[in-house]
């Protein structure tokens, strides 16, 4: 089990009836394998949520009944999570409101949230926003207090390492971030070689090589706490466009040491949304399409396994749960007997609890998003899912 798993799982699943698992079920989305996999909890932070009282969206649309701008900071589009000692768990927020040009009044933050499946309740219970005050970063800053925000970085996905600091892997660049316990910089920005995206603050009129908002997405940790593997979002300008790049990134020396593995997408238009490693080898990762609501057909998390036994140069790819599909069958969500589905566009928050139990989570993309219900701002939802296959998840070797 995960360090501090055991006891978020006591927390959120203590005292809750897991039943037998149920057979493959429903319409399963593109790629071969079934599925045995039961929704085991449900939780619900509301989209009207906020934080501190500092006012935001100024450049943001209304939305799904929400009229910008906002009063104080919207606790919203989480993108990672980390779950650790006591019951807790640290959530990121990306970049604000999905562009660097509408989120310069979007304060960069890792919630850290509280979260009960019992009640169906998640409560945010502290946290620390991401600034510079060292000045280690060259590039203009929004702000001049040099706290960071939505238009200095678009950090997606991040690991708490042994030692309490924190790495966040961003799409500008894209690059890997290095902060303190509070999320105070560290170092510089580090940029894997030859990919640039359009927002890089040190493109200088270059030709970007990945598309904007197709960086750095997922990034697992090695169970030794020395390997950082982190993952794009996008094809590379060259690389086949259902190919993704997972690197690997050697946090003692600072640098990127090659291809952990590539990664084949169903489909070209699809994205992934989180990547986390069970052991050395082998990692489960969210694929998901750009489609909401009923319109979706690929919501999805699959195992992978590095080692390629095909020799066909991609990480092996099995599905472990269709997320438009979960069996219900205790009504944790539903009536009982049903199917829970989990259709927003984006998913990016992903966490093994144990070697059967798995948390998935969404980004809402306040106010824009209406995945679950037409013309209401998606809430942030947490799915806990127990699957019948043995994860076997590596003890961290630290």
């Amino acid at each position: 089990m995960l360090a501090g798993a055991s006891a978020l799982v006591g927390l959120l699943l203590g005292g809750l009836a897991v039943p037998a698992l149920a057979g493959p079920s429903g319409p399963v989305p593109r790629g071969s394998g079934l599925q045995q996999a039961e929704l085991v909890g449900h939780a619900v932070l509301p989209a009207l949520t906020f934080g501190e009282q500092i006012p935001s969206g100024a450049l943001v649309a209304d939305a799904n009944g929400v009229d910008a701008p906002f009063p104080a900071q919207p606790v919203q589009g989480f993108s990672g999570l980390l779950v650790q000692n006591g019951g807790e768990a640290f959530v990121l927020s990306d970049n604000g409101y999905g562009t660097k040009a509408n989120s310069a009044d979007y304060l960069l933050r890792v919630n850290r949230l509280r979260v009960d499946v019992v009640t169906s309740e998640v409560t945010v219970v502290g946290g620390f926003g991401l600034s510079d005050p060292r000045k280690v970063l060259t590039q203009p800053l929004t702000r001049a207090d040099r706290r960071l925000t939505g238009a200095d970085f678009d950090p997606e996905s991040f690991q708490r390492m042994p030692d309490g600091t924190f790495w966040f892997g961003e799409e500008f660049g894209p690059s890997l971030l290095h902060t303190d316990a509070q999320g105070r910089v560290l170092s510089a920005p580090v940029a894997p070689a030859g990919v640039r995206s359009p927002d890089a603050p040190d493109l200088a009129g270059g030709q970007p090589t990945i598309g904007s908002s197709k960086g750095f997405e997922g990034m697992a940790l090695s169970p030794d706490g020395r390997t950082l593997y982190p993952m794009l979002e996008g094809a590379v300008a060259g690389d086949d466009p259902q190919t993704l790049r997972i690197y690997s990134f050697d946090t003692r020396t600072g640098k990127y040491t090659g291809l952990k593995s590539q990664f084949r997408l169903e489909s070209p238009g699809d994205a992934i949304g989180d990547l986390v490693a069970l052991d050395d080898d082998r990692f489960l990762v969210i694929e998901r399409d750009n489609a909401q609501g009923p319109a979706s057909q690929l919501k999805a998390v699959y195992l992978l396994d590095t080692r390629d036994a095909d020799r066909d140069g991609f990480a092996d790819k099995e599905l472990l749960v269709n997320l438009l599909a979960i069996p219900d069958p205790e009504g944790v969500a539903g009536a009982p007997g049903s199917f829970f589905t989990f259709p927003f566009v984006t998913i990016e928050q992903l966490a093994v609890l144990d070697d059967h139990t798995i948390v998935v989570g969404n980004d809402n993309n306040f106010p824009g998003s209406n995945g679950r219900t037409a013309g209401v701002p998606d809430d942030n939802e947490y799915a806990f899912i127990q699957v019948d296959q043995d994860l076997d998840v590596a003890a961290p070797r630290r």
